[in-house]
């Protein structure tokens, strides 16, 4: 028998009233076109006596990827702000000069960034190039579509580094891709590449043991913004929904209910929000459901701040998790051992904008 929601008309009144304050600060989705793998471009080594590449990438995990492989050699600006709706992100003016003088552009793809795409290669110059790491790391066969991300809308999940192990294509794509602009330093971008490789197959391996903690009937997820269908595929979870409708606006009182239904039906002893997605909806479930809401997850704005040891890719995936595994009752303790600092000696120049 399906549970009842307490005192249904105060909850009917309250919900309607969240969901009409909400709804007057719609996120819409920014898309349209079609991924790129990579601009048409040949590219080319850099001239004899300049210093460095100059990298542009957008969101902040994927400039910690970046910097991880090219370290001190390359002068790297990310663009889309930490803390900021990646898929609404539209680029300032000011932002086609920083693309204008890049020699390589490192998105994410996927239909994530569609205004910085369309600025990039509205304003390139000549012989630099666009990388669209998700789209070179899978293929149609491998997108996956699910709450937020509709099979009828034609855009899948881009959230694939939440996977760490898609992540290191990501790190291996930027490393052949800066070895190939900038050969005198190949070597050194292998040598951050084997480093940063080791740490992934340590936190494989640590995932692997905490998600084995947790009681099989709790390895369901429950979030916000849906950013964990690639990682749940991988680590044997399961994405019971996400509230955040594909049109990034709030759900519908139907569709609130139907999660609360759920959650209590599967006992579900956690949900998630985001730190990036607020939302008064979250607290509205946990609380009709029993579920207790953890709202500490990041998908894309790093722990701390720049120059911060969690600062980086490794550091988000590790606080994360480490939030996430005890709300579903297992163990997060294997996590304690990953070093998630740069992996290259020296100082990087990376901007992360905030």
């Amino acid at each position: 028998m399906r549970g009842h929601i307490a005192n249904p008309k105060s909850f009917l009144r309250s919900l309607a009233a969240i969901v009409l304050l909400l709804g007057t600060v719609l996120l819409m989705f920014a898309c349209g076109g079609a991924p790129v793998a990579s601009q048409d471009v040949v590219p080319q080594p850099l001239p004899s006596g300049d210093g460095s590449l100059s990298v542009v990438s957008t969101v902040s995990p994927i400039t910690s990827i970046v910097e991880n492989i090219g370290g001190d050699r390359i002068r790297l600006e990310g663009i889309v702000p930490e803390g900021v709706n990646s898929h609404t992100f539209e680029p300032s003016f000011s932002l086609a000069e920083t693309l204008s003088e890049a020699d390589v552009v490192f998105l994410n793809g996927l239909f994530l960034e569609q205004p910085s795409l369309e600025m990039a290669q509205a304003n390139l110059k000549d012989g630099a190039s666009i990388v669209s790491l998700g789209d070179q790391t899978i293929g149609r066969e491998d997108w996956q579509f699910d709450f937020s991300f509709p099979e009828s809308g034609g855009h899948p999940n881009p959230h694939l580094w939440p996977d760490p192990i898609l992540s290191l294509q990501y790190a291996e794509i930027v490393r052949d891709h800066l070895a190939e602009r900038d050969p005198e330093n190949a070597d050194y971008y292998s040598a951050n590449y084997d480093v940063f490789r080791s740490r992934i197959v340590q936190l494989d391996e640590a995932i692997k043991a905490i998600v084995a903690s947790v009681p099989p009937g709790n390895r369901k997820l429950l979030t916000y913004h849906d950013s964990w269908a690639y990682f749940a595929k991988r680590y044997g979870m399961t994405v019971i929904g996400a509230v955040q409708p594909s049109d990034f606006s709030e759900p519908s009182v139907g569709e609130v209910i139907t999660l609360i239904e759920q959650i209590r039906e599967e006992k579900i002893p956690a949900v998630f929000g985001s730190e990036v997605f607020p939302s008064d909806v979250m607290e509205l479930i946990a609380s009709e459901s029993g579920a207790t809401l953890v709202d500490d997850l990041s998908d894309d704005d790093l722990p701390g701040g720049p120059g911060d040891p969690r600062h980086s890719y490794l550091g988000l995936m590790v606080a994360n998790l480490e939030v996430m595994i005890p709300s579903l009752g297992g163990d997060a303790s294997a996590l304690s051992g990953i070093d998630t600092g740069p992996v290259f000696d020296g100082v990087s120049n990376a901007i992360y904008p905030q």
